[in-house]
């Protein structure tokens, strides 16, 4: 005999929020998410990424490898 009430209910039009504003719409089985990152604030998606150097490691690893600039 099947189950009932076996899967969660599904919001096709879920708001996720970001700091507040409203970001986007999707499905989810909640009907409001909170998010801390997104792609529009994270630095990989947005270009700001940038290497830490340590110790100079980064510039190790370049002349190591004939990569100086």
């Amino acid at each position: 005999m099947p189950k009932k009430n076996l899967h969660p209910k599904w919001f096709s039009e879920s708001k996720v929020y970001y700091d507040g504003q409203l970001i986007m719409i999707v499905g989810s089985t909640k009907p409001e998410l909170n998010v801390d990152i997104w792609s529009g604030n994270h630095p990989f998606y947005t270009g700001s990424q940038r290497i830490i150097d340590t110790e100079g490691r980064v510039e190790r690893f370049l002349k190591k490898y004939g990569m100086e600039s």
